[in-house]
């Protein structure tokens, strides 16, 4: 079965490609969930223009994401919470405050979507993230979560 992806799929593919999977996993799994399309000649076109808004959220180029990644691991980037007493968050740190920290550390908008966490960020303290700029550059950042 054919799909087109509408999100990126870890180990299958990124929005707007056209991926071959089986019928179970595309019916099943992708189609419901919204991950992706059926795949016909009108749809097509619905793909090229997901493509086309990808590469523009996309970071330029691959010097330009080394150049980016030099500036987020330069020094810990700071993003300030709500918290109560003993250091416990008033919910988790989102993909979205960490990528509104780092647009302002970097001088330039990141996608949220670009972030990855390994666990949820629920107490104050220093934690790691890493942030996947280009498909070859991913950059380890240092958070300082902080009270606000």
């Amino acid at each position: 079965m054919k799909i087109i992806l509408t999100q990126e799929v870890e180990n299958l593919g990124a929005a707007g490609d056209v991926v071959e999977v089986k019928d179970g996993y595309g019916r099943n799994y992708l189609i419901p969930r919204g991950f992706g399309i059926r795949w016909t000649r009108g749809a097509q076109a619905q793909a090229d223009s997901i493509k086309a808004a990808r590469s523009a959220r996309a970071v330029r180029d691959e010097a330009h994401a080394a150049d980016l990644k030099a500036k987020l691991e330069g020094s810990p980037v700071d993003v300030k919470v709500k918290a109560g007493q003993g250091g416990r968050l008033f919910g988790a740190v989102t993909p979205a405050d960490i990528a509104a920290a780092l647009g302002d550390a970097a001088g330039e908008a990141i996608d949220k979507r670009t972030i990855v966490l390994g666990n949820p960020i629920k107490s104050l303290g220093n934690h790691a993230v890493s942030v996947k700029l280009h498909d070859d550059v991913s950059a380890a950042v240092a958070l300082n979560v902080i009270p606000a």
